[in-house]
């Protein structure tokens, strides 16, 4: 059946880096305009990256120069490298698909997004 699995959360210390990695089982990711969403403790979800079919990488501001989204058609598999993690990262971020990879409209607006992953948990701390 659909799924996204993501893996790769955990604990970090302020500064770390980890890699997001989402599996998508019989959804064609390569076609799919495919993000990264986030929900921190008391806070509305938030777009992070997304990534269309030709592999172009669109990215929230606030992300820019910390985050790559990347993907791997060949696995089915979309990353999210994130590096010089901060405590408001803290989050459980999800991996999200919908059907617009060629131009991954509104890709920042998670209503826009079809399919979703259960979400793994990030957690920045000293």
């Amino acid at each position: 059946r659909l799924q996204l699995i993501e893996s790769g959360g955990g604990s970090v210390q302020p500064g770390g880096s980890l890699t997001l990695s989402c599996v998508a089982y019989q959804l064609p990711a390569a076609d799919y305009c495919m993000g990264w969403f986030r929900q921190g403790p008391g806070k509305g979800r938030e777009g992070v990256a997304a990534i269309d079919s030709d592999g172009r990488a669109r990215y929230a501001d606030s992300m820019k120069g910390r985050f790559t989204i990347s993907k791997d058609n060949a696995k089915n598999t979309v990353y999210l490298q994130m590096n010089s993690l901060k405590p408001e990262d803290t989050a459980m971020y999800y991996c999200a698909g919908f059907d617009d990879g060629r131009y991954c409209r509104r890709y920042l607006q998670h209503y826009e997004y079809s399919y979703w992953g259960q979400g793994t948990q990030v957690t920045v701390s000293s």
